[in-house]
């Protein structure tokens, strides 16, 4: 049908049009709020941790920052922001910009400073290096650090103003997608070497002088304000996989056998299908049957059922092997012996309505044409099982290496796909994604598994308050939506 318009009611209607345009863009405009916190308690709370024997001492008098080998001169500066009750639940951030305010700094005339996600909640009284609360311990001695949000480059004189864009920790933060707390919570770290001229001192949010204060600045929209329609998102169930080897049943860092220690941990992350190599059946580890002990604590520590598939390199029933935990029944199983006196595991399991092959392996530490004689067998198995595949594990192999050049050529590597997609997560220190001297622990996906979305990879910091952590390698976990 058209509509012709002329004339005087033609006028009249164009006017219509253009008032009911600009309505609109007033609408969206008055929709579209910016709120500051800088005022101290409860609306900005900060305090800073120190290590050594400083490691359960509480500091809300300072808010500092400095980079050190030597736990005991470290610091990280924590601010929290009551994002919670200042910005109404379900609105649209747009855009959120932290300033702090250099009070005083030492020789260096810059340094790299920044700013990450704290994970998990703190009290601005309790807080410690060691504890997150009173009587309850951070996960990682330091503080639970997430993504790292932002950098900048600070320097010393008194007065100098930095700011850091948190944009998108403040949007998950207002979404509710942290957790039932809508706090937005940001630890400070130095990035650069050791030095004792590394100290940045920052003024309080209770300083009398509210220009100097920690400022979150936060501009959104209202949470029924109109806006452009968002592109298509991805629905299904979230399945987390987890790849760790457990240098023979948990033998920590400082040479102790802590099986218990691993599991707590392996507890701790959460995941939903589990790949652990170096697992000992009556071996040097303790001359336990570890795959049972270990499915038994991790019952103990999550209040889950857990079921399990063993397999030792050599195909004995005895000896080192790979373990694989999953939440959800495992509804077949096979073994793979390969060359160089290794193996694979395999599992199917049924994650929301769909079939996931699932393939624990450790591939030979010494020999490179060995590792690519196994990837060959390996590969060719896995094709006789149903998409989505997963394969995870130790393949003693680097990121660049022809090994994992050869794996690429029909499977995703889960990190590096996160990494350029800005969904990797890694610590202050290893922000390359080492899992041990350097990435050699994986999860591959196959280039079939259309219904896998990867969503993000981490690798977690292990290191107790004296920096001993409970396995030889670092845990690595990958995060799927199954369409």
């Amino acid at each position: 049908m058209q509509i012709r318009v002329s004339g005087l009611n033609g006028r009249l209607f164009m006017r219509a049009l253009i008032g009911v345009a600009f309505s609109a863009a007033a609408t969206l405009a008055s929709a579209q709020t910016t709120v500051t916190l800088n005022q101290s308690a409860p609306q900005v709370v900060s305090a800073t941790v120190r290590g050594g024997s400083y490691a359960n001492k509480n500091n809300q008098s300072l808010l500092a920052t400095r980079a050190s080998d030597n736990l005991e001169y470290e610091r990280r500066a924590l601010l929290k922001f009551d994002t919670q009750n200042t910005i109404p639940a379900g609105s649209s951030v747009t855009s959120a910009l932290l300033t702090v305010t250099v009070k005083t700094g030492s020789a260096d005339a810059t340094r790299s400073i920044g700013a990450y996600q704290v994970t998990t909640s703190w009290a601005e009284t309790e807080v410690t290096w060691n504890n997150r609360r009173t009587a309850e311990s951070w996960t990682t001695a330091g503080g639970d650090l997430g993504s790292r949000l932002a950098s900048a480059t600070v320097g010393n004189a008194a007065g100098t103003k930095v700011t850091f864009d948190v944009t998108a920790l403040v949007k998950e933060a207002v979404a509710g997608h942290l957790g039932t707390s809508r706090y937005t919570r940001i630890a400070l770290l130095d990035l650069d070497g050791s030095t004792s001229d590394s100290y940045r001192e920052y003024y309080l949010p209770t300083d009398s002088n509210t220009a100097v204060r920690p400022v979150l600045k936060v501009t959104f929209g209202s949470a029924t304000a109109s806006a452009p329609a968002p592109s298509p998102t991805v629905t299904g169930s979230t399945l987390k996989v987890l790849q760790w080897n457990t240098h023979h049943n948990g033998v920590r860092s400082d040479g102790v056998l802590d099986t218990a220690g691993l599991m707590k941990w392996v507890a701790k992350i959460n995941a939903d299908i589990i790949s652990l190599n170096e697992v000992e059946r009556y071996g040097s580890g303790g001359y336990i049957d570890a795959p049972v002990v270990m499915s038994n604590m991790l019952k103990q520590y999550t209040g889950k059922t857990w079921y399990y598939r063993f397999a030792t390199l050599s195909g004995q029933a005895t000896g080192v092997g790979d373990l694989i935990l999953s939440r959800f029944p495992i509804d077949s199983s096979a073994i793979q012996l390969l060359s160089g006196g290794r193996s694979a595991n395999n599992v199917n399991i049924n994650v929301n309505g769909r079939t996931i092959t699932f393939a624990s392996t450790h591939l030979n530490p010494d020999s490179s044409s060995y590792r690519l004689k196994e990837i060959g067998e390996l590969t060719a198995w896995s094709k006789a099982f149903p998409e989505q595949r997963i394969i995870a594990g130790d393949f003693n192999a680097g990121s660049t290496s022809t090994e994992t050049a050869t794996m690429k050529q029909t499977y995703y590597d889960s990190w590096g796909v996160a990494q350029a997609n800005g969904t990797a997560v890694a610590y202050a220190g290893n922000t390359a994604g080492n899992t041990r001297n350097s990435r050699i622990d994986y999860i591959y996906y196959s280039h079939g598994a259309s219904l896998l979305v990867l969503k993000g990879s981490q690798v977690f910091d292990t290191r107790d308050a004296n920096g001993v952590t409970p396995s030889d390698h670092k845990p690595l976990m990958s995060t799927f939506t199954v369409k």
